[in-house]
């Protein structure tokens, strides 16, 4: 099993009216939502809430195969994420403070399984205390066997603390074995003039085995802490909205270092170039067919197999 740790929240999108209606979403729910339909036992460590909202976001992670047993239930409110659209690209405005997510504490969080092989972190949940901190304790004391990747999907404008954030993020990095994060992301991270490519390796210098770049329609680029790099171009898609696009990108790579029995930092470091192929592959095919539909939609595995 995999568990994804982090925000699972309401996106309100826009329609043609320009009225704002709820879709379930969150960057981590998206991921978990990604996997359970790509086939991939899942479970999410989110706050849920007893509001009609919660209703919707424990519907659909059942309705795509991810656990909802090791939520953390409270009567606190639903975290709202308000969508604006520039000619398909989203920005977000985020109502948070005091949310079910956002609450969270170290003790509220149930012991890992042991027959989770990997765990995932990323989104808003790692922006601001208590939720950014009770996942950073989560993340830390995961065992060195087990696979930790984490995708901060960074949002400057939501961080309270931007010295407490990179203090956690830096933390995280330096635990994590894969790091993803799109090319701004990258630039955040690590400022300056340098190359992308040379951020890159400033990234795995931290301690990752693999990191992950993408940069839209330009395509990802996997570099491993041995050395390698390798590059696939994206695939080719009508773009509807970019919602949700990275969130299944990071499923793509995780069902398919699953698939190829990689699930493991022993692994990962030196993968054959055949299954590196592989995995940015499904990642890319995955996230192109998100972007060609409205909203935080990843597809089912028959839809790749027909594709």
């Amino acid at each position: 099993m995999i568990l994804c740790c982090g925000e699972a929240l309401i996106d309100m999108i826009p329609n043609a009216d320009g009225a704002y209606v709820p879709h379930v979403g969150g960057a981590v729910l998206n991921t978990a939502v990604a996997l359970g339909r790509l086939g991939v036992s899942t479970g999410l460590i989110t706050g849920l809430s007893s509001d009609p909202f919660g209703a919707m976001i424990a519907d659909h992670m059942t309705a795509s195969n991810v656990s909802t047993a090791y939520t953390v239930r409270s009567a606190r409110n639903t975290t709202l994420a308000f969508v604006h659209l520039d000619e398909g690209q989203a920005t977000y405005t985020f109502y948070d403070e005091g949310t079910a997510t956002r609450a969270i504490q170290p003790d509220d969080i149930d012991p890992v399984p042991a027959e989770t092989e990997a765990m995932f972190f990323g989104g808003i949940s790692l922006c601001n205390p208590p939720v950014a901190d009770s996942l950073l304790t989560l993340a830390l004391a995961q065992p060195e066997r087990r696979l930790v990747m984490a995708d901060p999907n960074i949002r400057p404008s939501f961080v309270s603390d931007h010295d407490g954030y990179r203090t956690r993020l830096n933390a995280l990095i330096g635990r994590a074995d894969i790091i993803k994060l799109s090319d701004d992301d990258l630039n955040w991270v690590e400022p300056g003039s340098a190359s992308l490519a040379d951020k890159a390796q400033a990234i795995l210098a931290r301690g990752p085995k693999m990191f992950l770049l993408t940069e839209g329609g330009d395509g990802a680029t996997a570099y491993l802490s041995s050395g390698r790099h390798l590059h696939v171009p994206a695939e080719k898609a009508t773009v509807v909205d970019t919602v949700g696009a990275g969130d299944t990108f990071n499923a793509g790579c995780l069902a398919a270092l699953r698939a190829a029995d990689a699930l493991n930092p022993a692994a990962i470091a030196d993968l054959p170039e055949a299954t590196l192929h592989d995995m940015l592959t499904l990642a890319a095919r995955a996230a192109a067919v998100t972007v060609s539909r409205a909203g935080a939609n990843p597809p089912w595995a028959n839809e790749l197999a027909a594709s």
